[in-house]
């Protein structure tokens, strides 16, 4: 298929998906995916991200809208024909094939030659670290064995289009950011396409160019990890992304972009004001490695009175626990070298941030 100019590898146009013709799973779903892109989609389970991949896998129709690929819209064309190199959790190897075997079946199903199927399972085999061990069968091998395999399978033919749902899921944890590491580099040499499910946060800031953050079926924000992290436009994003501090209140007003939040009887404070409009209610989103606590007031910076509650250490840094403005789960990072003999429970004093690093989002109690 010829790329035609300006037309995206992947779109989905206004795409709906119901079960029961009255839920919407996935609703009005706009998105476009570049060739070489690795996008993933993220999300708590019931959002609508595994559906998504389903439909463009081909094993779910859309209800309503059109898939492309090259397009070339996909919905009259079966699975097998879209050339699609699949990986799930569950690996589906055949059991009672080998290695070899397993990695040369979507290259027979596609015809290929006996000296040219070797040579392709070859080479996926040595791009998975695996290439000793073409003549076992995968009840020989381990789960993170298998879970190898099961890419090499999906790689073989060298498709443009790579989807995974929730592949490392049944890894222990340190195999599977070794895993994570490896498909970004292999995706950054073979520059395929890849659409990556997972509901693990710290899984798609790892290996993504853009994430699609998904809640309730609709695509929350969609971005670059950075973007996603430092500038969350709503509080389901800042939530769900990495850890995050929330203080409620209401916006006063707003100058340049800056709101006057009023938190109440803690006062009023500054904050970037994203998507709000003065009277509205907010909630105010503070990441915990960019706020510090001292003694005392610093002038320079937004800052307010706080207790810590309690002490965490996590070897590179003290996850402090403290009160701040009626909240005692506010927390903040604190890198253990700089770690002083006043910080222990009880301790009173102040935290303080920069403006830019609140953002008033919108209210979610």
């Amino acid at each position: 298929m010829g790329m035609v100019q300006g037309t995206p590898f992947v779109r989905y146009q206004n795409v709906q998906k119901s079960y029961d013709g009255e839920i919407l799973v996935v609703k009005n779903l706009n998105l476009d995916i570049e060739k070489g892109e690795f996008v993933t989609m993220l999300g708590p389970s019931g959002s609508g991200k595994t559906t998504c991949l389903m439909m463009l896998a081909g094993f779910e129709t859309a209800t309503h809208g059109e898939i492309m690929i090259n397009g070339n819209p996909i919905n009259n064309i079966p699975p097998h024909k879209r050339g699609i190199g699949m990986v799930f959790q569950n690996y589906a190897l055949f059991p009672h094939m080998t290695v070899n075997e397993n990695l040369a079946f979507p290259l027979s199903v596609r015809k290929f030659g006996k000296a040219e199927t070797e040579e392709k399972v070859r080479k996926a085999l040595d791009m998975v670290q695996m290439g000793a061990f073409g003549d076992r069968r995968p009840g020989q091998l381990s789960g993170g064995q298998q879970q190898r395999i099961a890419l090499a399978r999906a790689l073989v033919f060298e498709p443009e289009l790579v989807l995974m749902d929730e592949p490392l899921g049944a890894l222990d944890k340190q195999l599977r950011e070794h895993m994570q590491y490896e498909i970004k580099h292999i995706h950054e040499n073979l520059e395929v396409t890849v659409v990556y499910v997972t509901h693990d946060q710290s899984e798609a800031l790892t290996m993504s160019n853009r994430i699609a953050v998904f809640d309730d079926g609709v695509i929350q924000q969609l971005a670059d990890p950075v973007t996603l992290y430092e500038r969350p436009e709503n509080a389901f994003v800042a939530q769900f992304i990495g850890e995050n501090n929330k203080l409620n209140g209401t916006v006063a007003g707003i100058t340049k972009g800056v709101a006057q939040v009023d938190l109440g009887e803690h006062g009023k404070i500054k904050a970037t004001a994203v998507n709000v409009a003065k009277g509205d209610r907010t909630t105010l989103s503070i990441r915990p490695e960019r706020i510090s606590f001292s003694k005392k007031k610093s002038a320079s910076k937004v800052t307010m009175p706080a207790k810590i509650e309690e002490l965490i250490y996590l070897g590179d840094h003290i996850r402090c626990r403290m009160t701040v403005a009626g909240n005692s789960e506010f927390v903040v990072k604190v890198p253990n070298a700089s770690l002083s003999g006043d910080i222990k429970p009880g301790t009173s004093g102040y935290v303080g941030w920069e403006t830019e690093d609140c953002r008033a989002l919108d209210f979610t109690g």
